[in-house]
């Protein structure tokens, strides 16, 4: 053959598709490949079933000035393929010759001549097996290769190897608009997200392209619904005059066929993986469902045919969406997409995930939870089969992630999980199951995290007596319940009804279980709390002096608990207007959370908030101010910029330079904690609510009083709608409005909500708490404004001898009152008289 040569137009080169875009880096890959010096395979072009290969290959042979002919086109998805193509080749160099030779004999010929010419160029297209081509490139060297296959594998020295990935969004939206809009205009409503939907595949675009062409009267967001409700149907779907077999699932379909004969553990984990998100599928939940020498055999594998891409970092792996969708999508006619199989594949990915959450109160683990949080969202979103084991484990995981999610402060979330779980535990277990009783307990208490206390309680209410009916009313559960539903009670403020609870539970835990139990000690602080909150001050300071001593005992010096107990008994002192008792405690407390928990751990950061909000009682808000600034960046790096506790810090900083008279400082921080409040929490969240109040209260201090106004009357109207009148909370934001009233001269509306704010403080928090102490000096100075001067002095006069003896002489707020009652003694009127 070497004498022969190629006569013009025996090229048999591929059409590609009439909308070819993009991929411009991989053409010009193909071009420095051409010019390079030398016999070698041009380039190795690779990737999933359905990303364009073959199509770069022919536009860029049908488009590009490479100045090569002949060019020879062989389907070289077997041995077989090979040796027809290169037979065909000869045949096409030689026709008469062709018609007494036999197909070996053509092929061998048709390679003789590739090895003695030069500038030809062949391609080798869907190669699917190494082997099939290695004596083609063992003889074929002096012209150029050019090789597409799914396969991701090495192939000869100086081999360019590229990698095709899927279209940009844009690319994508203009090939679907070019293919749908080429017999006339249409409406293009829904282009970018059918883009998306098919994973900015070509195969798939241009399927779905030539169908809706074709199908006038079907719109594209038409198509997206039947993509969403019947993938595997509508990806199986060929336009009228295309190829059958050039469907998205025909190509894949062939593709397993081929892994499945190598290693059939591989389809299975392809089917497992595709119920999780496309990307970022950690390698651990991979190696969670069997051995590890079987499990990566099967990665490689998949990864070898581009069914799954590995992560950069190495530490996960993607997988087309289609390619999930699809493998999802049971279908009798496909042996990899038996019913059977699809439900066992699912039933291994839930039970794999369920086992792979950690602990959600370990701030170590909270990474990992955030790696796996879109597998969540994936698993728990597709469509469940009715197969008990299966939703009981989905059952399991919204249980435990609306934990996690509650504690992160993603409340909306968390509800959704916690009531998905509900509903699924009481449909197939029954409303008395301990694990239905456990879902609607977590539920309560997401409804209590988020605020939402009126919807808590009737659950809490509900599960407590189920609980005393179904185990008994001494069952460490059911005590649990009522713990619970007393904790409900106090947070909405009903202490006369959370106060017997508590007493109750602690009576009982304390005959179960002993007195040294941590239950018991557990149950002794939620009452000496439930009494501070009360304003049983005495009661509450006895009770947690108590429960420290016995922890410290039981527990030891360094537990937890006890470090906790010592935070509480500073919290109770501080509140009692003892801070120089509690000061000392909260060091204490702080340096041994430093050092038994770390600097950066949640509770070591609340302490160090904590003694930043005791020196700020005492007036030393110079040092209180670089310590709020401290733990609001350590909350920001621990636990992210939205945490819930990131947001409580950011909020103490502001009020922090509040105090120190550095408003510009505060309104910043104030805005973006109340924005972001709204963002996560909701506009009627209390914490929310609360920062509209203080927000409020720093622009009347800065002289921003129809601001002002306007934002505390909406959180004073919240306030005592969510949470009560006589909310704590709802009696700050009633205070702050009665100041902004005030500072706008309207006297008359001020003093009413001064003198309610000062008889609800008096009831809940007693007579000397400093709160309250603060009220009194506040009514007094809007009596002094109205023109009652001689009602303010007196109140003044006793408003300073109440805060001598609680904080000092020297206080700050003591040196404000007293500087009140100099005012007001000099705007009493001056009368002459005889002696």
């Amino acid at each position: 053959m070497a004498e022969v040569d190629a006569p013009p137009g025996i090229d048999n080169l591929e059409s590609w598709p009439g909308w070819f875009v993009g991929r411009e880096s991989e053409l010009a890959r193909l071009d420095a490949a051409v010019t390079a010096g030398g016999p070698v395979v041009v380039a190795a072009v690779h990737g999933l079933g359905g990303i364009g290969k073959s199509s770069l290959a022919a536009y860029w042979v049908g488009t590009r000035p490479h100045g090569f002919a002949p060019i020879v086109w062989i389907h070289a998805n077997s041995p077989e393929g090979v040796e027809w193509g290169l037979a065909r080749f000869a045949a096409r160099l030689q026709p008469t010759f062709a018609e007494t030779r036999t197909v070996e004999d053509l092929a061998e010929r048709g390679l003789q001549w590739l090895a003695t010419h030069t500038r030809w160029l062949l391609i080798l297209d869907n190669v699917e097996n190494p082997a099939d081509i290695v004596p083609v490139l063992a003889r074929a060297r002096t012209g150029r290769v050019l090789i597409t296959g799914r396969l991701s594998v090495p192939w000869q020295p100086g081999t360019v190897v590229i990698s095709l990935n899927v279209l940009d969004a844009a690319e994508a939206e203009q090939l679907l608009v070019g293919l749908v809009t080429a017999a006339g205009p249409r409406d293009l409503d829904g282009a970018s997200e059918l883009c998306k939907a098919l994973g900015y595949l070509p195969l798939a675009i241009e399927q779905a392209g030539a169908y809706l062409a074709q199908q006038r009267f079907t719109t594209l967001r038409a198509y997206l619904q039947l993509l969403q409700a019947q993938p595997g149907l509508t990806l199986d779907r060929a336009a009228v005059g295309t190829d059958p077999q050039r469907t998205i699932a025909r190509i894949w379909q062939v593709t397993l066929d081929r892994i499945a004969e190598t290693d059939p553990d591989a389809v299975e984990l392809l089917r497992t993986l595709s119920w999780y998100a496309p990307d970022n599928i950690p390698l651990t939940l991979c190696h969670g469902m069997a051995k590890q020498a079987t499990i990566d055999a099967a990665l490689g594998i998949l990864a070898a045919y581009n069914m799954i891409t590995p992560d950069t970092d190495g530490a996960g792996l993607s997988i087309h969406r289609l390619v999930q969708s699809v493998a999802r999508t049971p279908d009798p006619t496909d042996p990899h997409r038996a019913a059977a199989a699809i439900q066992r594949a699912h039933n291994r990915a839930a039970e794999t995930l369920r086992v792979a959450l950690p602990d959600h109160e370990d701030p170590g683990t909270w990474s990992t939870w955030r790696a796996v949080l879109p597998h969540i969202d994936a698993i728990t979103g597709h469509p469940i089969t009715s197969d008990e084991s299966i939703t009981a484990r989905v059952a399991m995981i919204r249980s435990r992630t609306g934990l996690f999610l509650s504690g992160q402060g993603m409340h909306a979330s968390a509800i959704t999980h916690h009531k998905q779980a509900l509903a699924d535990f009481e449909r197939f277990a029954g409303p008395d199951h301990p694990n239905t009783l456990t879902c609607r307990n977590n539920l309560a208490y997401a409804y209590e995290l988020a605020g939402r206390t009126a919807e808590a309680i009737p659950l809490y209410e509900q599960t407590l007596a189920s609980r005393e009916r179904v185990l008994g009313v001494e069952h460490l559960k059911t005590l649990l319940s009522r713990n619970n539903l007393a904790y409900a009670y106090q947070s909405a403020r009903r202490l006369d009804a959370a106060i017997p609870l508590y007493e109750r539970t602690l009576t009982d835990r304390d005959r179960a279980l002993g007195p040294d139990h941590p239950d018991t000690l557990t149950s002794r602080n939620n009452l000496a709390y439930a009494y501070e909150l009360a304003g049983q001050i005495d009661e509450a300071i006895s009770l947690f002096e108590r429960t420290l001593t016995d922890t410290e005992r039981v527990l030891g010096p360094d537990h937890p608990d006890t470090l906790g107990s010592r935070n509480n008994l500073a919290n109770v002192y501080e509140s009692a207007g003892r801070t120089a008792e509690a000061i000392p405690l909260f060091e204490q407390a702080l340096a041994d959370r430093e050092r038994v928990l770390g600097p950066d751990h949640p509770d070591t950061l609340t302490s160090r908030n904590n003694l930043a909000s005791a020196y700020q009682s005492a007036g030393r808000t110079a040092e209180a101010i670089p310590l709020y600034e401290r733990t609001l960046a350590d909350f920001e790096r621990a636990l992210g910029p939205n945490h819930p506790n990131t947001l409580t810090s950011r909020n103490n900083l502001a009020s922090a330079y509040q105090s120190a008279g550095r408003t510009a400082e505060a309104i910043p921080l104030y805005e973006r904690t109340l924005a972001e409040r709204d963002r996560v929490f909701g506009s009627d969240h209390p914490d929310t609510l609360g920062c509209q109040s203080s927000l409020g209260r720093v622009y009347e201090s800065s002289g921003r009083i129809d601001e002002a106004i306007s934002l505390l009357e909406q959180a004073f109207a919240g306030l005592e709608r969510v949470l009560g009148p006589g909310s704590p909370k709802t009696g700050a934001a009633r205070n702050n409005l009665a100041v902004a009233y005030r500072s706008a001269g309207q006297i008359d509306e001020a003093i009413p909500l001064f003198e309610r704010t000062v008889a609800d403080c008096e009831r809940v928090l007693g007579p000397d708490h400093p709160d309250t102490l603060t009220s009194r000096n506040n009514l007094a100075s809007a009596y002094e404004s109205a023109g009652r001067t001689t009602e303010a002095i007196s109140l003044l006069k006793q408003v300073i001898a109440d805060f001598e003896r609680v904080l000092g002489p020297n206080h700050p707020n003591t040196l404000t009152s007293r500087n009140n009652l100099a005012v007001a003694r000099k705007n009493l009127p001056f009368e002459k008289g005889r002696a």
